[in-house]
Formats: C-alpha cells, sequence, structure tokens
C-alpha cells in the first residue's frame, strides 16, 4: 500500500475554535469541508486527544478561521505545535468572541464561520463533527492557504494528532554537504540554508551554524540546539 496516494487529495488550513464558558482554545486543521448547501453543513476532523474537541463536544458550536497565504509559520504552529492545556493560544492574538461565546481568530485569516453540531461520527483516533453554519463573515480578499503551499512554499510540517500524519514525513534521510540542512527534532521542520528563514529574519544563503543562537524553529518555536544535521 503506497500511502503517497493520500497526498493527491486537496486539504487547506484552518483555525477551528471552541469554548468552554469563558475558557478558549484552537488549533490547526486541514481537514474541513462543506456537506450540503441547504441548509449549509460543515464537517471538521478533529484529534480526541486534543483539548479544542473537549470544548466542542461541551459548547456543541464551532469556528472555522481560514487561513491565508501570508500567515507565518511561527503563528501556524503556536495553533499546530502548542497546547491548549499549558498556554493560553490566544494571548496577544486578534480574535473576536461570537454572540455564543465561541472565539474567532481574525489574524492571518481571510474569512470565518460558525457552526452548531448537528451530529459526530467516531472515526478511530478523530470525531468528525458536522455542524450547520450559522454565522460567517468575509475579513478581506487574498488566496486562502492551501495544505500543499503549506508544505511546499511554507516548508511546515504536521503534528502527529493530525489526521493526515504520517509516520517518517519529512525527515531528512541523506545531507547535501554543500549545502547542509537541519531539523528541529521536536516537529521535523527542515531548515534548509538555501532559503533561510525570511519570516524570522534569516535571509536565503545563511548557514545554520551562522544564524544567532536566539533563533528559534519558525513552526514549534523550539531552541536552536534542538536541531540535528544528518550525515
Amino acid at each position: 500500500m503506497d500511502l503517497n496516494v493520500l497526498h493527491n487529495i486537496g486539504y487547506g488550513m484552518y483555525i477551528v475554535s471552541s469554548n468552554k464558558g469563558n475558557l478558549l482554545n484552537g488549533q490547526i486543521a486541514n481537514t474541513v469541508f462543506q456537506i450540503t448547501s441547504e441548509p449549509v453543513t460543515i464537517a471538521i476532523s478533529i484529534n480526541k486527544k486534543n483539548l479544542t474537541h473537549e470544548y466542542i463536544e461541551s459548547a456543541r458550536k464551532f469556528s472555522v478561521s481560514i487561513l491565508e497565504e501570508e500567515a507565518a509559520l511561527s503563528f501556524i504552529g503556536r495553533f499546530g505545535f502548542k497546547s491548549g492545556r499549558s498556554e493560553d493560544k490566544f494571548k496577544d492574538i486578534k480574535y473576536i468572541k461570537l454572540g455564543s461565546g465561541c472565539p474567532v481568530v481574525i489574524d492571518n485569516a481571510l474569512c470565518y464561520l460558525e457552526a452548531e453540531v448537528v451530529d459526530q461520527f467516531d472515526c478511530f483516533t478523530h470525531t468528525l463533527f458536522i455542524g450547520r453554519m450559522i454565522d460567517s463573515k468575509i475579513l478581506k480578499t487574498g488566496r486562502p492557504m492551501t495544505y500543499e503551499y503549506y508544505h511546499q512554499v511554507k516548508r511546515g510540517t504536521t503534528p502527529d494528532t493530525a489526521p493526515t500524519f504520517i509516520k517518517g514525513e519529512g525527515v531528512i534521510k541523506k545531507a547535501d554537504k554543500s549545502k547542509q540542512k537541519y531539523v528541529c527534532k521536536v516537529c521535523n521542520y527542515v531548515y534548509d540554508p538555501e532559503t533561510g528563514d525570511p519570516d524570522g529574519g534569516i535571509q536565503p544563503g545563511t548557514a545554520f551554524e551562522d544564524i544567532p543562537d536566539s533563533w528559534v524553529c519558525p513552526v514549534c518555536g523550539a531552541k536552536k540546539s534542538e536541531f540535528v544535521k544528518y550525515e
């Protein structure tokens, strides 16, 4: 069985959020899709271990913020590789609370929608929530970020709780000695000297050794010391 077949299925990049009373949480999701038009129903796939799953089950509502291509890896990493159990993901982030109390992230978002859960299905490690759309708004025009763009252009990685996670994906097997790449041990983000990390102030052509020690992984925030090279 060739799992590479799965790379031909299209996905987007979204922040799915919900609340539990006054508590807020959100996470990156790539599996969000419309099912029907009358009424408008939306499906999302959320890992059962995630705090957002717990909040959606409690509130019976969820929001989806559709991210733009310009969204920085650090922003995506905040909602994709951090846990709401240990830190407030919404701190210093622009967001609004809808009438239901459900939060909507507006930083780096083109638009948002809110849905009321009408059904859910057990899917092994994940739950497929079905929601009827009850609110939506366009924030600005732009190009929505696709999952392919996130991987190929942003060079982002996938957390192991994502429905599309494939074990071992993103790990470099061989190193180009003339252009040594380094890999984050936490999230498998690959630092490539050819492209650098412009969002983090590291220009293309900068060798890993020349990066300031204060630099952190643009995806998960791990320290430079958490990177290793492949011989």
